[in-house]
């Protein structure tokens, strides 16, 4: 399946590890999803302490709320990501999980360091904004 999300570079820019900007065509049907948790099949939250596994968790939340609107990592247009902490190291572990789940589709995306999360030891979350054909 072929993404219609194009994702813009800014030469003139300084390099990042993302797209600065990005596209998709008018009449595309856009998927906003709420911040994808690091929640376990039970509600409770998954993997407390771990910034790494509750990236992964989030991830692949994400994808399961992508897949319930018809979409793909690849059609998603932005993302931020939440962290819960002041130390830098936790933001970088936690995006380059994300970096990796994205691989060449590095959509615009803002990181965050944030001082709480709406769940008991929550410490990642990623909300993203997604974009699809028209059905």
């Amino acid at each position: 399946m072929t993404s219609l999300v194009e994702l813009l570079r800014a030469p003139d820019l300084a390099d990042a590890p993302y797209a600065y900007a990005a596209t998709a065509p008018a009449g595309s049907r856009f998927i906003f999803l709420a911040g994808a948790c690091p929640l376990a099949d039970d509600g409770s939250t998954a993997h407390p302490g771990d910034v790494v596994a509750q990236a992964q968790q989030c991830v692949e939340t994400l994808r399961g709320a992508l897949d319930a609107a018809g979409a793909h990592l690849s059609d998603v247009i932005s993302t931020r990501v939440l962290v819960a902490s002041a130390d830098r190291a936790d933001l970088h572990a936690a995006w380059k999980v994300v970096s990796a789940a994205f691989g060449d589709h590095d959509a615009p995306s803002t990181l965050l360091g944030v001082t709480v999360l709406g769940y008991p030891d929550q410490l990642v979350e990623i909300e993203a904004v997604a974009a699809v054909a028209a059905t």
